[in-house]
């Protein structure tokens, strides 16, 4: 398949200034300076190789104000949080997989009500033939092949003599500028964000049509163990707890004021103007994911190199908050016995820190750096037993995970070393160090995203990003595939890539006005073609 179009895609950098039909789309006026350069560890201080620092004290004073007046009921929401998690916690534990939704692409229009039910509870879900398997089978191929035309194409684990990356700094390969416009993905897309509602009917967001996000490869062989990245959380750290973060929609609002069982995850209109990127971390999501997912382009099971997730959305997102606010009176002791932790994770045992109590600490949560969890840090969680592999995975089913949604890792040897023998309890020692499967675990990453004006303004960047053959504005600078070979040009893109796709890369003109309901959808359309100037 590549070698059909190859002849169409040896792009190098001399052939790019915008010149012919690329001078259409002028540079766009809402410019940052480039990132620097590295690769996916940049995103997380546990992979970085940087130390965590203390947060300053003006997170304290944030702490203290956003619980104020509402002690006495955040203090009573806890304990009920914890009476919850223990009974859901046990559900997961016993479902395993099982308890991640799956539906079938073709059934997508007429999905049961008891499966958005779960897919909402849960935060995950698995849409299984969305691109036909041969045909993304052929997308491992063509970026493989891609690869080997550019073997200087940076990665994460470095390649060294006895190692290979298993994440590319990839983000314009062939295979991924199809697959992102593929029509089926597109309407797979538009389906998963109709998932979500909005309370505000002029909210400039609409979910007619997906934005593409260029995000990287991941093509992780057997018996890898050097790809060792933790339980996470994308979209922002800090963010979530600061007035001028998440803080702007008071997207949790209704938590911190004690009551969390009205704090609705799908509700779209207090993300908008919520930011998630503060600090500008070369790790940091400026762009609103309704959903982060990927498309798979291997056959997959649990234990090969696969997902895992805590499948509880509203209720880890609730705790992931309130945690900082809490700590125990009796700390854990040396012992590890079943009875020590039981007694050590009674309601009872955790004290609401009020007034000058109250430290700048936030678990988990760096300026810049994606959002880390750990059983020691968020013990309520029983991570050793919530964190489920997604069921075995075919070539072209999409997986997706909630904004929200918690502890997304990929199963990798160095990361579960070093958590069960130092975390977890002993018993999970029967977890394999290494991927075990005999072929690779290969993915796209391809996430969901709404057209919101601070969507379109990324996508006006991230246009600049493709034309230069550069990285996309969130991700590590440097020259990324600027000299490549094979990179796909805007010709090629126009010769495979039908219209729906190239409105989603901002190379069209947003059509899809006839389909917008709300004042708000319909504004987001118009400033949106204003800003890609379309």
């Amino acid at each position: 398949m590549f070698a059909s179009v190859k002849p169409t895609l040896q792009a190098t950098a001399a052939s790019l200034p915008l010149k012919g039909p690329q001078s259409i789309y002028p540079l766009t006026a809402h410019s940052r300076a480039p990132k620097k350069e590295g690769d996916i560890s940049s995103v997380f201080v546990s992979l970085s190789g940087t130390a965590a620092t203390p947060l300053a004290d003006r997170f304290a004073d944030i702490k203290r104000r956003l619980i104020s007046g509402h002690e006495n009921a955040v203090r009573a929401s806890w304990q009920r949080l914890l009476e919850k998690l223990v009974v859901e916690n046990s559900e997961i534990a016993q479902q395993g997989p099982e308890v991640v939704p799956q539906i079938d692409f073709s059934d997508l229009s007429t999905a049961s009500r008891g499966f958005l039910q779960e897919v909402k509870k849960r935060g995950v879900a698995v849409v299984r033939g969305v691109v036909p398997q041969s045909e993304a089978r052929g997308y491992k191929a063509d970026v493989e092949e891609y690869i080997k035309m550019n073997p200087w194409t940076k990665g994460m684990p470095p390649r060294l003599f006895f190692t290979n990356p298993a994440v590319f700094e990839l983000y314009w390969s062939p295979s991924q500028i199809r697959a992102r416009a593929h029509p089926n993905l597109i309407s797979a897309q538009r389906f998963l964000m109709n998932l979500w509602h909005s309370d505000d009917g002029e909210a400039i967001i609409s979910t007619s049509q997906p934005l593409a996000y260029a995000d990287r490869v991941r093509i992780r062989q057997p018996g890898d163990s050097g790809f060792a990245l933790g339980p996470h959380i994308d979209g922002g750290s800090l963010e979530r707890w600061e007035p001028e973060g998440y803080g702007l929609g008071g997207v949790y609002h209704n938590i911190w004021q004690g009551d969390w069982e009205k704090y609705d995850p799908w509700e779209a209109s207090s993300r908008v103007p919520a930011v998630s990127d503060l600090y500008d971390g070369a790790g940091a999501c400026s762009m609103f994911r309704m959903f982060q997912g990927w498309l798979s382009m291997s056959s997959t099971a649990p234990k090969e190199g696969t997902l895992m997730v805590n499948p509880l959305l509203q209720l880890s997102t609730t705790y992931l908050l309130l945690r900082p606010f809490f700590a125990p009176i009796k700390q854990l002791g040396s012992s590890s016995s079943s009875e020590s932790m039981t007694e050590y994770l009674q309601a009872d045992n955790w004290m609401l820190k009020t007034g000058d109590e109250i430290t700048s600490e936030l678990q988990g949560a760096n300026p810049g750096h994606a959002q880390e969890l750990s059983q020691s840090l968020h013990p309520h969680l029983d991570l050793s037993r919530t964190m489920v592999h997604i069921p075995q995975i075919k070539p072209g089913d999409y997986v997706v995970w909630h904004c929200d949604s918690k502890l997304p890792l990929h199963y990798t040897s160095v990361f579960l070393y070093e958590f069960v023998t130092h975390i977890l309890d002993p018993a999970i020692h029967a977890v394999d160090k290494i991927h075990e499967g005999n072929s690779d675990s290969s993915v796209l990453y391809i996430p969901v995203c709404p057209i919101t004006q601070t969507n379109v303004e990324y996508l006006a960047r991230q246009r600049d990003a493709f034309l230069s053959g550069l990285p996309g504005p969130d991700f590590p600078g440097g020259k990324g595939e600027s000299e490549h070979i094979g990179r796909p040009t805007l010709d090629y893109v126009s010769g495979h890539v039908q219209s729906e796709g190239m409105q989603s890369m901002g190379l069209e003109r947003l059509s899809a006005m006839e389909r917008e309901e709300m004042i708000g959808g319909r504004m987001a359309i118009q400033k949106a073609n204003e800003i890609l100037a379309l």
